[in-house]
């Protein structure tokens, strides 16, 4: 399957992409059947072939979604962006507690005089046990 894929070049620090369309399983900086294009980040500059982008397109090619999202933001064509990538492992928890807690409402439990001295008392049997052991 042919896929529509950016392509990093230029500098260290400094990256320029191109637009390529190549096989899917082929390593996006080796040898693509065309250029469609480049993007430049910084400027947020795209330069692309609508018209190339099309035609392979109405052929059967896919997108990348970062891609398929930037093409849709210059308006080169239409449709709606799809989620580039998955929020990582810390950002899910974060998200599953914010689910859970309800508005007003501490999670944390609020230390008075009677859990202060529960605590204390656990400690000291815990110690106890420990010397006699």
């Amino acid at each position: 399957m042919l896929i529509i894929r950016l392509s990093r070049i230029g500098k260290k620090k400094k990256p320029i992409y191109r637009l390529i369309i190549s096989e899917k399983t082929k390593d996006p900086y080796g040898r693509a059947l065309e250029i469609l294009g480049t993007y430049n980040p910084f400027t947020k500059e795209l330069v692309a072939k609508q018209d190339r982008i099309e035609h392979w397109l109405k052929n059967g090619s896919g997108m990348s979604p970062s891609v398929n999202n930037l093409l849709i933001e210059k308006k080169i064509i239409k449709g709606d962006k799809v989620t580039a990538s998955k929020p990582g492992k810390k950002k899910k928890e974060d998200e599953e507690k914010k689910q859970e807690a309800k508005p007003g409402e501490k999670k944390e439990e609020v230390k008075t005089e009677e859990n202060k001295t529960k605590d204390t008392e656990k400690k000291t049997e815990d110690t106890e046990k420990l010397d006699k052991n």
